[in-house]
């Protein structure tokens, strides 16, 4: 099965029109999926996370919610980037009655 590795090389040696194609694959195939946030059974108990990392969306949404920053929660979680607070912000946004519902339910543990 070929890695991303291997389709990064392979990018460059296509054209501008099949680039456009394989975006719209991917858009497809992805349907409502959100950007830099994962969903997987093994991790966090199939909690919405960051990618490349275990931070729930839940838990920086309820940080922001109690007044941190996000240049507090960049220095407080170093593997965070920018871009990963605005895919969290969009996802709370979209999803967010289970985010609330995973906030209650942490809050109650």
């Amino acid at each position: 099965m070929p890695t991303l590795s291997d389709f990064e090389k392979l990018l460059p040696t296509l054209s501008p029109g099949e680039k456009a194609q394989i975006l719209k694959w991917v858009v497809q195939e992805l349907g409502d999926a959100f950007p830099g946030i994962d969903s997987r059974s093994d991790v966090c108990g199939g909690e919405p996370c960051i990618v490349r990392t275990r931070i729930p969306v839940w838990l920086l949404e309820q940080a922001r919610r109690l007044g941190a920053s996000e240049q507090e929660l960049l220095a407080a979680y170093p593997s965070l980037r920018a871009e990963d607070l605005v895919n969290a912000w969009a996802y709370a946004r979209s999803h967010s009655g289970e985010i609330e519902a995973q906030i209650r339910g942490n809050e109650a543990a």
